[in-house]
């Protein structure tokens, strides 16, 4: 599937800008029949699975407010610091905000089911067969410098991205034999052979970089010099490490494209960045930032009990959505020979109390995942169907075999605290793997090994969850301590798979594809900056994501994608933890919005500044 971006669309979240865009990953409810091959020529959209939502002549997308008002400035929250203003390479800590000043080809809709539109390319065209993908360019498309936007452009970048960039890229566009160049306004990609459906919306996403002006600087190295963009906003000012200020272009080039019309309404953004989310909620209350996005519930439950709620110059809201869940877990790291046994992997799984977490820490505010696909048709429910059993059969011997006999669940509890029975089936399974307390230490019985290992957070929030875990492993024998770092210091250590367990997030959309490879994929196992945290090198494994993601309809795709989730699961690659149903924000009451929250969920960058409301809020608010 196609780059996904943040839960809740925000600026510094809503575009894609390649791997280092994607922090968390919105799913796209599909529905309807299978994709058609070709466009039938050149046409303003491209749509997987249906016929497009918006005619060709459609004026802006349903959930933006094609006249709201330009103006004001707002703050937002940035995590951790930066060093760089390059997100496109695995050096560096890039700055969010950075999609903001570039454009793509096109532009994925939040209402409609993968489906891209025109923005910098006006239209694409997708022969039956499927073997090329070719854009048309805007010859109104333009830079920041006035400099035009031409195929040279987007051919330049896709190779530099490709050889320059993150090892991701050279990954996701595998499929595309070459581009070629007829003219100044016409791009083609050319496939190699093979059922890969998803690239014509993969390529429509391509972020169109300037080739003059990456001429003579490193395109592979870091920088705090602002870069050339073509977007709706331009940096205006930096303070590395601290805080970056995003100007809107006042002759923005593509104002009036129809995916553009009501975006963009802020005159200016700034990020501001805290090492500690604690702090930077406490100045969110005090009028520091004025969108916030909270993502713990006891925070949730009890830390907007405030004067400001009660007025009305701030407001608490709930935002519901239609995304697949993300799967967020203890993830083990299988490079290590600790966690190569998959009996260890599962009787870990015991010694986190999920149902107790949820009552102390969490307000039973969310659900356990028990899927890579939640609360979706995609998710492995029940036993293998018969259209599933056709997929795994053949791979019987390679697969664990309880794929074939049980429904997977993770282990539950009565959320009393008392953990003994889960206890005792995690010991069961760890002598059966040679484990054995000594010296009240879990020790390996042939090599005298201990049991010990560390688990990496890159932010307190999940720390209490974490303690939790380590005192049920404590009482397995097994010692596991929590060390917590930095941002920069997280990222070096997860792209040089530095580390024996995280807590990962793999977000799924429901017409999953090319990204399956770079999360459990064999070849990127070993690839310095992939998604495969967890190290999956499983043949079986590759045989079904290349099942996946050649399927040629909607039906044949949801039972290979159930049957590619029964196999992960069984693998316990991770100790699943929850998720939540809704989004949920805290804002200062000055904005407008439109009624409309598309089924993506909520997308700020159609918010606007409303003079009324923000006269009144600031005789309160110290902004």
């Amino acid at each position: 599937m196609r780059m996904k971006t943040g839960a809740v669309q925000s600026f510094f979240t809503a575009r894609s800008v390649g791997f280092a865009g994607v922090l968390a990953v919105v799913g796209m409810v599909w529905t309807g029949p299978a994709w058609a091959a070709g466009t039938g020529g050149p046409a303003h959209g491209f749509a997987l699975n249906h016929a497009l939502k918006y005619p060709a002549d459609f004026d802006h997308v349903d959930y933006a407010n094609p006249d709201a008002p330009k103006g004001g400035r707002i703050v937002q929250e940035g995590a951790g610091t930066f060093d760089s203003l390059n997100p496109f390479i695995t050096k560096g800590n890039p700055a969010s905000g950075l999609g903001n000043i570039y454009d793509s080809l096109m532009r994925q809709v939040s209402d409609e089911d993968s489906a891209v539109y025109g923005l910098i390319a006006e239209s694409i065209e997708v022969p039956d067969d499927g073997t090329w993908i070719e854009y048309k360019i805007r010859p109104e498309a333009r830079f920041h410098d006035g400099h035009p936007i031409t195929s040279e452009d987007v051919a330049w970048t896709f190779q530099t991205l490709r050889e320059k960039g993150s090892p991701f890229y050279r990954f996701y566009y595998a499929a595309v034999a070459e581009v070629l160049t007829p003219d100044e306004r016409t791009v083609r990609f050319v496939l190699h052979p093979g059922e890969n459906k998803e690239m014509p919306l993969i390529l429509s996403e391509l972020t169109v970089l300037p080739k003059h002006y990456w001429d003579g600087r490193a395109f592979d190295e870091t920088t705090l010099e602002p870069p050339l963009g073509s977007g709706p906003y331009k940096i205006s000012k930096v303070d590395p490490g601290k805080s970056i200020t995003f100007e809107r272009v006042r002759d923005y080039w593509a104002e009036d494209i129809p995916v553009v019309k009501g975006f963009n309404n802020f005159d200016a953004i700034r990020i501001d960045y805290y090492r500690d989310r604690t702090i930077s909620r406490e100045g969110f209350k005090a009028g520091a930032i004025d969108i916030w996005v909270e993502n713990s519930s006891k925070e949730w439950a009890t830390a907007f009990d405030i004067p400001a709620i009660d007025s009305g110059d701030m407001i608490r809201q709930e935002f519901g959505h239609e995304r697949v869940s993300r799967m967020q877990g203890f993830a083990f790291n299988l490079r290590k020979p600790l966690f190569q046994d998959v009996r260890v992997r599962e009787a870990l799984t015991y010694a986190w109390d999920f149902e107790w977490v949820n009552k102390t820490i969490m307000y039973n505010a969310y659900t356990r995942t028990d899927s890579y696909f939640d609360n979706h048709e995609l998710s492995s429910l029940g036993m293998p169907s018969p259209a599933e059993l056709e997929v795994l059969e053949p791979l019987r011997d390679q697969l664990p075999p309880r794929v074939f006999t049980e429904t997977y669940a993770p282990p539950s509890t009565d959320g009393s605290g008392n953990n003994r029975s889960n206890l005792r089936k995690a010991v069961k399974l760890l002598t059966e793997a040679g484990w054995k307390i000594q010296d009240k230490v879990l020790t390996h019985t042939e090599t005298g090994e201990r049991f010990e290992f560390e688990i990496l957070l890159r932010t307190g929030t999940l720390e209490p969850h974490t303690q939790a875990l380590v005192r049920g492993l404590k009482r397995l024998g097994v010692i596991a301590t929590i060390r917590v770092v930095d941002d920069a210091q997280y990222r070096r250590q997860l792209d040089t798979f530095d580390f024996d367990m995280v807590v990962a997030v793999f977000g799924q959309s429901v017409s999953p594809g090319n990204e399956q490879r770079d999360y459990w994929g064999s070849a990127a196992a070993d690839r310095e900056g992939s998604r495969n945290i967890i190290g999956v090198k499983d043949p079986a494994i590759d045989i079904l994501i290349e099942s996946l993601i050649a399927s040629p309809d909607r039906e044949i795709l949801v039972y290979r994608t159930r049957a590619l989730d029964r196999v992960l699961l069984w693998n316990h690659y991770m100790i699943p933890m929850f998720h939540g149903k809704t989004d949920w924000l805290v804002y200062w009451n000055r904005f407008g919005k439109p009624d409309l929250i598309p089924k993506l969920g909520v997308t700020t960058s159609v918010w606007w500044i409303d003079p009324e409301r923000d006269a009144v809020l600031k005789r309160g608010q110290k902004n």
